[in-house]
């Protein structure tokens, strides 16, 4: 179908000064967009950026950009990190369930929202493609809606299709789409893939999101049977698995033999293998992420990360002390989802020890630290030193079972101060 074109700087000369403007998210991050309303800095004033996890250049958090853009992150990624940190952006906690809810709501109400599509079909149908998740609700919010219209960006199936009458504005680009390879898996990584792995019953929904433990989960994972996927996102990591017919999605009650999720980042692997592919369902996240929808499949088994956790169980996934690292995110809304699905299995996974050295199986949180999930929702934690459940455990008993899995350099430590602050660990603790 043929369709008007501007030219970025002619399409982005429609935002106004004190506009609160949204950005498409993680590999869809709509870069040229972005670097045409940052040329227009000098003539822009207090104009809030709204996004989750985006990738590629983020100049509009920059210090020299203060005046002209304020981020209020929804999620922190790397690009934007020390713009928060250092207090010239803003972060919201908040599940990634109740984002869509900000906008329809109009507690956080969108003046604009600069997305990235596939070319429209014949019927002017384009593609949000590889980002579904919130982005979905923040074009049926905003007053403007500006695209750039890319063929490298797939068609994926579910819901993410915008008709070319929801576009205000559109931008011609031909740009690859941003990627996230995978790194060589160290051995703790691989040892803690391993530990996951063994606990996953054949049949299982997984949840996983990017990164090395996930990476090296799935790749311990070829001798399963029956596994399907439910995530709010995925990487390159399950195509494997799909060929050799290990993850079919046979054994789901919700979506039976599709891959749901509601964004991905990776790489063109990933990104053609999603194209036109009726097996992968992109839809958005206050339904993929949804405890009601998450738990009506079996054996559900939700594997997140965590900066730190405490002899009690508590998780610290968004911060290091006061400085905001990441988000929320959807770890908790797959923690409880995972708890209530008929033999599932929520796991924390970490690293026992942070590339320094330090432990991160700690006495008590570093002050303050964000507990994101909370130890009464916590059940398996996983290091590369074993696994332990703490469901039903006393704060006593989760104690020693953590301890058991911290680094040998710091397991004594821990056992002495528990023993401090509860007492002796008779055999009737355990």
């Amino acid at each position: 179908m043929k369709y008007c074109t501007l030219s970025a700087e002619n399409a982005v000369a429609r935002i106004k000064s004190g506009d609160r403007v949204f950005l498409h998210t993680a590999a869809a991050t709509p870069q040229r967009l972005i670097d045409a309303m940052v040329q227009r800095s000098a003539e822009l004033k207090n104009v809030e950026i709204i996004s989750l996890h985006t990738e590629g250049n983020a100049a509009y958090s920059r210090p020299e950009y203060r005046d002209s853009f304020r981020l209020n992150a929804l999620f922190v990624g790397k690009n934007v990190r020390q713009s928060v940190q250092h207090g010239d952006g803003d972060a919201i906690p908040v599940f990634l369930s109740d984002v869509p809810s900000l906008f329809c709501n109009k507690v956080l109400p969108l003046d604009v929202a600069l997305v990235h599509v596939s070319p429209p079909d014949r019927h002017g149908y384009c593609s949000l493609g590889v980002s579904v998740d919130v982005t979905l609700a923040a074009v049926h919010a905003a007053k403007l809606v500006i695209a750039q219209v890319n063929p490298n960006m797939p068609r994926t199936h579910g819901e993410g299709m915008l008709h070319i009458s929801k576009i205000h504005a559109m931008v011609d680009v031909s740009d690859p789409l941003l990627e996230t390879p995978s790194n060589v898996l160290s051995e703790t990584e691989i040892s803690i893939g391993r530990h996951i792995a063994s606990i996953v019953e054949d049949g299982a929904t997984l949840q996983m999101g990017i990164g090395a433990i996930p990476n090296a989960t799935l790749a311990a994972l070829t001798g399963h049977k029956d596994l399907g996927i439910h995530s709010e996102m995925f990487s390159d990591g399950i195509i494997d698995l799909v060929e050799k017919g290990v993850i079919n999605g046979r054994k789901k009650r919700s979506h039976k033999e599709i891959i749901v999720a509601s964004f991905l980042i990776g790489t063109r692997r990933l990104y053609d293998f999603v194209d036109d592919n009726p097996l992968v369902a992109m839809l958005p996240s206050d339904y993929v992420n949804d405890t009601r929808e998450i738990r009506r499949n079996p054996r559900v088994t939700a594997i997140n990360s965590a900066l730190e956790i405490d002899m009690t169980g508590q998780v610290c996934a968004d911060s290091i002390g006061q400085k905001y690292y990441s988000g929320v995110g959807g770890q908790m809304d797959f923690i409880r989802g995972a708890a209530l699905s008929e033999g599932g299995k929520p796991i924390i996974a970490l690293p026992s020890t942070t590339k320094n050295g330090q432990s991160r199986i700690v006495v008590q949180l570093k002050p303050g630290a964000g507990v994101v999930t909370t130890r009464a929702h916590v059940q398996y934690v996983v290091t590369e030193f074993g696994i332990v459940n703490l469901h039903g455990k006393n704060l006593r008993q989760r104690a020693e079972a953590l301890a058991s899995i911290a680094h040998p350099d710091f397991r004594e430590d821990i056992s002495r101060q528990a023993f401090d602050l509860y007492g002796s660990y008779g055999k009737g603790y355990m």
